[in-house]
């Protein structure tokens, strides 16, 4: 069954969304992320990403604290990204609270950094986050858009060991158009080692079926729970009737 994982975005400690990842464009939902935790939790859900877009557009992790109140107020296992850079970070999320570092401009910059963190921390801590715009990385926030290809990109990781892969079509994230099935059907095929988490344009519960069937381990989601497009009933039926919603 694929794992649904709520998203909380984070700029000066509100939860809010982007549209295409683009700052100007953004929408608050809510002034207590530790309050929309709860509410997840409460649903049913295990997991929470908690993405710092401060740190992300910095370079230095911002709502460290944020962390803190979420991991001290629930029992969510937390993927923790935005504006990590060095072993120190990872010790300072760690030590907060997080289970998981998101890691995505500092691995497209420096991945063997990233492959020594794994072997410092373990593998099975480093969630490495391959945003994307016509299949090739984004950084900076999104703001930055590279020459590497996906493809090329998680290949390296996997040759050494790393295989939890996010990955976001920046073109489709808060858009609620639907996601991109064909990449993540394609990168499914290319590396059926990896466990593959899906995030941008999931709009209802369809979606997130087809992502299923698509082969993906895990979706992020985001607008979709804040517009009320997924509901928790609907959230609570899918995970008692083991995926068979």
């Amino acid at each position: 069954m694929i794992e649904i994982i709520p998203a909380i975005d984070l700029v000066n400690g509100q939860c809010i969304r982007l549209a295409q990842g683009d700052f100007s464009r953004q929408t608050v939902y809510s002034d207590d992320p530790v309050s929309v935790a709860r509410q997840f939790e409460a649903m049913g859900l295990k997991r929470l990403h908690l993405v710092d877009l401060d740190g992300a557009r910095t370079g230095r992790i911002s709502n460290l604290s944020v962390l803190c109140d979420i991991a001290r107020n629930t029992g969510l296992q937390i993927d923790f990204s935005g504006g990590i850079q060095t072993a120190e970070d990872l010790g300072r999320i760690f030590g907060a609270g997080a289970a998981m570092a998101g890691i995505g401009s500092m691995a497209v910059r420096d991945p063997e950094s990233i492959v020594k963190w794994a072997e410092r921390y373990g593998a099975e801590k480093i969630l490495i986050g391959a945003d994307v715009r016509d299949e090739y990385l984004v950084t900076k926030g999104w703001q930055h858009q590279t020459e590497r290809h996906i493809e090329d990109f998680i290949g390296h990781f996997q040759q050494h060991g790393i295989g939890n892969i996010f990955c976001t079509d920046v073109s489709k994230d808060g858009m609620m158009e639907g996601p991109s099935l064909p990449l993540y059907q394609r990168l499914r095929e290319r590396f059926p080692g990896i466990c593959l988490v899906a995030s941008g344009g999931v709009r209802d519960m369809n979606d997130i079926l087809a992502l299923e069937e698509a082969g993906c381990n895990g979706v992020i989601v985001g607008k979709a729970f804040y517009e009320g497009r997924i509901l928790p009933g609907e959230i609570q039926k899918f995970m008692t009737t083991n995926g068979a919603y």
